[in-house]
């Protein structure tokens, strides 16, 4: 799960394995596996570096 602050502040936690596109048209959209699609504030790249570390920490929790 990653924390991510919708357009108008409100902090959401999304589970990363929902995530299927990222992109910035400018503003940050998050499409996930079901179609829905989410706002956010932060960058692409911030979205990236959030799933990163969520995906290290599965990988060291499981061992």
């Amino acid at each position: 799960m990653i924390e991510l602050t919708r357009m108008n502040g409100t902090k959401i936690t999304l589970n990363a394995e929902l995530i299927e596109i990222v992109e910035e048209t400018p503003d940050t959209v998050i499409t996930l596996t079901s179609g829905k699609k989410i706002l956010v504030k932060e960058s692409r790249q911030d979205i990236k570096n959030l799933v990163v570390l969520y995906k290290k920490e599965m990988f060291f929790d499981e061992n």
